[in-house]
């Protein structure tokens, strides 16, 4: 995940091996389950947008999804913000996505090294966002430790995660330039799915190292917590209600 500012194109990479939930072991904290209740459902939403243009749909009461153009036009990112409140170095998608400043399924670019079909090819992606504001200033809070490999901290931030509602960002169509270079490593992990996702090639465009994503058409489904519905003019539909691990820290953050 990136911060807020991209330098030069470049985002700086930190090992941190948060995307699984990290053993929770020792004095310090105590695993428990929640019960599943109430009426479970996920906002649906299509949307599609061209290099350089970014979309925005709020989707639940107090929370807007966006997909945002990155600077050095390599795609876009994935957001979740608050409505009506100021914009902050992190936002909820971030926040509750680890690791931090690497590789992310928030990302549809070509950073990273991932030519354009490597791009294409991890597909769906899924990922987390923070439920409300009180749990993206506690994830905020663990932010720089996390970045710092701090033990601690980083497996707060993962304990904390693995609790937020999980949100999913699925390509339904594409319209780009392929790249000529090699696959890189990484890509070669998560882009799977490039032949079974519908995609165009754009003619007689010149050829780079990693390409370009000229157009994208996706569909979004967000989970929602129990009892909430989605915002105005947004689908809906039911879907399992999830037990997850709940985290008692013995000390607060």
């Amino acid at each position: 995940m990136r911060s807020r500012a991209v330098v030069s194109g470049k985002w700086l990479v930190i090992s941190v091996a948060l995307v699984a939930p990290v053993g929770m072991g020792g004095a310090q904290t105590k695993a428990a389950k929640t019960e599943a209740k109430g009426d479970c459902r996920r906002a649906v939403f299509d949307g599609d947008v061209k290099a350089g243009q970014g979309f925005e749909r709020e989707f639940a009461p107090g929370l807007k999804f966006l997909l945002e153009p990155l600077l050095q036009g390599s795609g876009w990112i994935v957001r979740v913000v608050p409505v009506g409140r100021p914009q902050g170095v992190h936002d909820y998608a971030e926040l509750a996505t680890p690791p931090y400043r690497s590789v992310t399924p928030l990302a549809v670019s070509t950073d990273f090294s991932f030519r354009a079909q490597d791009a294409v090819g991890w597909n769906p992606r899924r990922f987390r966002y923070a439920q409300d504001a009180g749990v993206a200033r506690r994830l905020e809070a663990l932010y720089a430790g996390v970045v710092a490999n701090d033990a601690a901290a980083s497996t707060k931030a993962a304990e904390l995660a693995t609790e937020q509602p999980e949100g999913e960002l699925q390509i339904l169509n594409i319209v780009m330039v392929p790249g000529t270079a090699n696959q890189w490593q990484m890509a070669a992990a998560v882009a799977l799915h490039f032949q079974n996702t519908p995609h165009e090639v754009e003619q007689g465009a010149q050829p780079t190292a990693l390409g370009k994503l000229e157009e994208l058409q996706f569909r979004v489904k967000l989970e929602l917590e129990p009892g909430v519905r989605a915002a105005k003019g947004v689908g809906e539909e039911k879907i399992p209600c999830v037990v997850r691990p709940t985290v008692v820290l013995n000390q607060p953050l």
